[in-house]
């Protein structure tokens, strides 16, 4: 009788030990469900947040483009005007006339220097 004791306990304490796995391996999976699903969420919240910067760096970029054109067209005006001074023009347009007139300049070379000048002014 002692054996079927023994055996009663054996079966019993298997029967337990199944079910205690059991329910481990079901916690588990619940544990990795959720794991999986944060997953997904932290994966959809990386993916949102990497858009919302790309977009806020090519802002960022054609913000930074227009004010480094801005300036360079300013610049290259700011240089017009230094450089074009009108008095000066129009002694250079006579000093070109009297070159066509004396032969050391064609019609045409007077014409290209003159559009030149007067694009300046």
């Amino acid at each position: 009788m002692v054996s079927n004791k023994k055996e009663g306990y054996i079966e019993s304490f298997l029967k337990k030990a199944d079910k205690a796995l059991q329910e481990g391996v079901k916690k588990a999976d619940e544990a990795l469900e959720e794991a999986v699903e944060f997953g997904a969420m932290t994966a959809k919240q990386a993916a949102r947040t990497s858009k919302e910067i790309r977009l806020q760096a090519k802002k960022e970029r054609d913000s930074l483009q227009k004010k480094g054109m801005d300036k360079i067209t300013k610049g290259i005006s700011t240089a017009k005007n230094i450089t074009s001074d009108p008095h000066t023009d129009l002694e250079i347009l006579e000093q070109l006339g009297k070159l066509k007139k004396a032969g050391i300049i064609t019609e045409r070379e007077f014409q290209a220097k003159k559009k030149k000048i007067l694009e300046r002014i």
